[in-house]
């Protein structure tokens, strides 16, 4: 069974994983029709003035930004609705993760983090807590929830060693985004409903300093039930449920992986596209200055180069600060949750393997079945009630976050044309100015 579980985990009503949509679908969510749907449908065509079918205006939002917020706004009351442990009412645990620190001994040289805590809880002696962790010890808080919740969905953490691309472990960029990152398991940890309880996590926000050494033996007993379980038995069938799960993981990866591989190419393809586009610019400031009657059009296509030179240079950075590191981030978490279905499996094969010889028993001798193929029922059941919980709460996670990840791609893509549009159509004003000037010189 779950360890320090505060409230019950519903085990019915969730959904079927193949009514479960892929993120990046273009299939949408069936709406259920409200009353009177037709009566006022006919009333606003009646109101838009349509005739005959024929299509008319109709308003519009004023700007793109405007439409994004809308949309975003529509992603948090949607979070709202679904998640009941997403609301700030039902929250009583707040973590944040910031002020990286360098530190330099004769042994190392490594950075810290600065973790807060802001609680109600009565586990909890003081209500704010702050401390400071490296990444180790949030690798340690990791192994501890996943060998003593081993029924439950851990939150992966960022890749220890040096990302894509990044070659200082210490710049300012890698520690940024591993700084986020690690904020962002610190947060999906603290918002879950039984991991949050967890007794190491306690350690982890409270202690100054971390003995990763001692114990909490129940804990590790308890995990160490599940991880050495099934060692000489063999699972039959995955059930049906949970080979769905299986398969939507794989697809899901691959589709990831092409992504991640495509956006690899097009950040390369940016990057000396953008080395191409400085040294254009360049020529036409030194044209400039040795071309007195062309001065001012030179002048402006170089700027306006340069302006289409730093959105592309903020396009690129968002790519690689922010699109990337959410891919990643699924990738590490598709491994997480293939590895809680492999232990569900091993469960399951005892079971099922110790079934099979009190079977065989109760015919030769009729003897009742043992009480340990019951536990291992039991345990095969908070498994799958478990297992099923996590799943929903990271589909709905993963929705939330690839809906504000493509809406965030969308938001930059859009500054970036509308930067370039506005310089370049600048750079026609003055042209059209510059024309203007040499008629009336003439005419003069």
């Amino acid at each position: 069974m779950s360890v320090g579980v505060p409230r019950g985990l519903a085990s019915s009503g969730q959904k079927l994983i193949t009514e479960i949509l892929h993120p990046l679908s273009a299939a949408e969510e069936p709406m259920s029709p409200g009353p009177d749907v037709t009566a006022g449908a006919d009333q606003e065509k009646q109101e838009s003035g349509l005739t005959n079918g024929a299509p008319v205006e109709i308003s519009r939002p004023s700007s793109a930004s405007v439409l994004l917020s809308r949309l975003q706004l529509d992603d948090e009351l949607e979070a709202d609705d679904q998640d009941p442990y997403g609301s700030t009412e039902a929250r009583d645990l707040f973590v944040t993760v910031d002020d990286p620190k360098k530190h330099v001994s004769t042994m190392e040289t490594y950075i810290t983090y600065r973790v807060s805590t802001k609680t109600t809880r009565i586990e909890f002696d003081l209500p704010e807590y702050s401390v400071r962790r490296r990444y180790q010890d949030f690798d340690w808080l990791r192994t501890k929830l996943e060998d003593s919740q081993p029924t439950h969905l851990i939150p992966p953490l960022p890749e220890k060693f040096v990302m894509k691309g990044v070659v200082d472990r210490f710049s300012e960029e890698f520690v940024e985004t591993r700084m986020k990152a690690l904020d962002k398991f610190l947060k999906r940890v603290a918002d879950h409903p039984v991991l949050s309880f967890n007794p190491y996590l306690n350690a982890f926000l409270t202690a100054k300093d971390l003995n990763k050494r001692q114990g909490l033996a129940l804990l590790t007993k308890v995990g160490e039930s599940v991880k050495h379980v099934a060692g000489g038995y063999k699972l039959r069938a995955r059930p049906a449920e949970f080979c769905a799960m299986g398969e939507y993981l794989d697809t899901f990866s691959q589709k990831l992986g092409t992504i991640d591989r495509i956006a690899q190419r097009i950040l390369k393809e940016q990057s000396e596209y953008l080395t191409e586009l400085r040294e254009y610019g360049a020529v036409y400031s030194s044209w400039a200055g040795s071309e007195e009657q062309l001065q001012r059009p030179l002048e402006g296509v170089a700027g306006c180069v340069t302006t289409s030179c730093g959105a592309l240079e903020d396009l690129s950075d968002n790519m690689s600060q922010d699109f990337l590191p959410v891919l990643r981030e699924y990738v590490l978490y598709i491994e997480s949750m293939k590895n809680v279905l492999r232990k569900r499996d091993q469960v399951q094969a005892e079971y099922e393997g110790r079934l099979e010889a009190a079977v065989l028993r109760k015919q030769e001798d009729r003897t009742p079945i043992p009480v340990e193929v019951e536990k291992c029922q039991d345990k095969v059941e908070c498994f799958n009630a478990d297992l099923k919980a996590d799943w929903e709460r990271w589909q709905r996670n993963k929705r939330q976050d690839f809906k504000q990840l493509l809406t965030g791609m969308a938001d930059k893509n859009i500054n970036y044309y509308e930067k370039c549009q506005d310089a370049w159509e600048s750079l026609i004003t003055l042209l059209q100015e510059k024309q203007t000037e040499d008629k009336t010189s003439e005419t003069n």
